[in-house]
């Protein structure tokens, strides 16, 4: 985002967390309900620029979203949306973006009040360690020559009542408004969301052997001297590794397998 929007989002952030007034059943309804003002604005192109309408006051573009949205949801909801669209954004795209970003907050939120985060951010990685074995499912999910109802649909058999309704509502709206031809990725994006509401990092660790919970305390606490916040540890077994383990937080990749340093020493014969 350029300045005007990272301004924007964190106004429209700030209104958020106003807005949430500790109730598990507010923050459920105001996430579920940015989700569906989202699905207007992709429908409906005209009043998603009116809204972001840089050139028009501020003050009418909320009066614009409150003729439309007003009385359809709840008095959270309105007032985030009509600070968001308040706002002045570099692009149309950014405002939209920001309202999905703080529907995912506001059900993280509901979660986390509700004493369910943890389950909900370990089932959105595991959702993304199963999606990336199974290659059929990924293209499933990722396919955008088929409906988005039609994905959305595939996940509501796969996981309605497999899983918290959090994360049932948080992966539906993924593939419905996918981004990307990887939507392991966008479930990974997800736990990661999770965890930085807790002021913490994540690492994917994918290892050789199943890691015991003394190694991955012991991970863990590698990981938090090295980036100086809590770590949150996700392990995948891989054993196309040989040995050792290989870690990715954000951009950083530490190599620790037998396959790593086998192909160290490969290139460096080369």
């Amino acid at each position: 985002m350029y300045a005007a929007s990272r301004e924007a989002s964190t106004r429209s952030r700030e209104a958020l967390r106003v807005a949430l007034t500790g109730s598990e059943t507010v923050a459920a309804t105001t996430g579920s309900e940015l989700f569906a003002v989202v699905a207007v604005l992709d429908d409906q192109r005209s009043l998603r620029v009116a809204l972001a309408d840089a050139s028009v006051p501020g003050s009418a573009r909320a009066e614009l979203s409150e003729r439309v949205f007003g009385g359809k949801v709840s008095i959270a909801t309105q007032a985030v949306l009509t600070t968001a669209v308040a706002q002045d954004w570099s692009r149309t795209r950014d405002l939209v973006d920001t309202l999905v970003l703080l529907g995912q907050e506001a059900l993280l939120e509901s979660a986390s009040v509700g004493g369910r985060q943890d389950a909900v951010e370990d089932e959105l990685f595991r959702l993304g360690r199963i999606v990336a074995d199974n290659p059929k499912l990924e293209q499933a999910l990722s396919d955008h020559a088929k409906p988005a109802s039609a994905r959305r649909e595939l996940v509501e058999r796969l996981l309605n009542g497999k899983v918290e309704p959090v994360t049932l509502a948080l992966a539906e709206q993924a593939v419905t408004r996918l981004r990307t031809n990887n939507i392991g990725v966008a479930f990974d994006a997800l736990s990661d969301l999770a965890a930085a509401r807790r002021d913490q990092i994540v690492a994917h660790v994918n290892s050789a052997v199943e890691l015991n919970d003394q190694q991955k305390e012991k991970l863990s606490a590698s990981l938090r001297r090295i980036y100086g916040k809590a770590v949150t540890v996700h392990v995948q077994v891989d054993s196309t590794l040989l040995s050792g383990v290989v870690v990715r937080v954000g951009d950083d990749v530490i190599d620790g397998s037998a396959t790593g340093r086998l192909e160290k020493l490969r290139r460096a014969l080369s």
